[in-house]
């Protein structure tokens, strides 16, 4: 995959059509088997300065780089939050509403600081806009393949959402040891499937996921 440097050139379109800010949104840990699907979101309004030099779509990035850029993202943007669905949650509604779920959190954690998410656009990695399908009154959200790559707000929420969950799932290796969580974060590796067909699933896991042979 080639490496890109992202810009600000959507969201400053974005702002001169009138929004009030553009929160960059991204979702993390779509695909793993154990631990909750997370979303994060990065509010950027006139005043943002200049991007952390690096700042790339957190799959392009080093986990050492990720964590060292992490915090550099979340000083450089707004606000920023994490919003995260459950695994239970996951098998109770489905992946879809639970990206939505898990979105609508954040959102709300942007609002409790004083964002204002009515005015903005939500610039929305993907061409699915799971967040409207949650929300009783919707946003304006736009939707843009590669926006983790191509746009600067939604790289810096990948990063933070990426490096947040991370550390929930190595936090959760040490409590539950034996399925390598520190190293594949929840993901399907050879190691974590050998270890659920020896050890059992956990509450961590996303059980209607589990498709192990008997």
């Amino acid at each position: 995959m080639a490496v890109c440097d992202p810009t600000l050139e959507v969201e400053l379109g974005l702002l001169a059509e009138g929004a009030s800010c553009v929160i960059g949104c991204d979702e993390v840990g779509r695909g793993a088997l154990a631990g909750p699907v997370g979303v994060g979101v990065a509010a950027i309004d006139g005043t943002h300065g200049t991007m952390p030099v690096g700042l790339r779509d957190s799959k392009m990035l080093s986990e050492p780089r990720r964590e060292a850029l992490a915090p550099l993202a979340v000083a450089w943007v707004l606000h920023s939050a994490v919003g995260l669905a459950s695994a239970r949650e996951v098998d109770e509604i489905g992946i879809i509403a639970a990206l939505g779920l898990a979105g609508k959190r954040a959102l709300a954690e942007l609002f409790a600081a004083g964002v204002d998410v009515r005015g903005s656009v939500v610039l929305l990695d993907g061409n699915d806009d799971y967040l409207n399908k949650v929300l009783a009154t919707p946003l304006s959200v736009v939707t843009r393949v590669r926006a983790d790559q191509d746009c600067a707000s939604v790289s810096a929420a990948s990063v933070i959402a990426k490096v947040h969950r991370d550390q929930l799932m190595i936090a959760a290796d040490a409590v539950t040891p034996g399925y390598g969580w520190s190293g594949n974060k929840g993901y399907g590796s050879a190691e974590h499937m050998a270890a659920i067909g020896r050890l059992g699933p956990t509450g961590l896991h996303r059980k209607s996921w589990l498709t192990i042979s008997a």
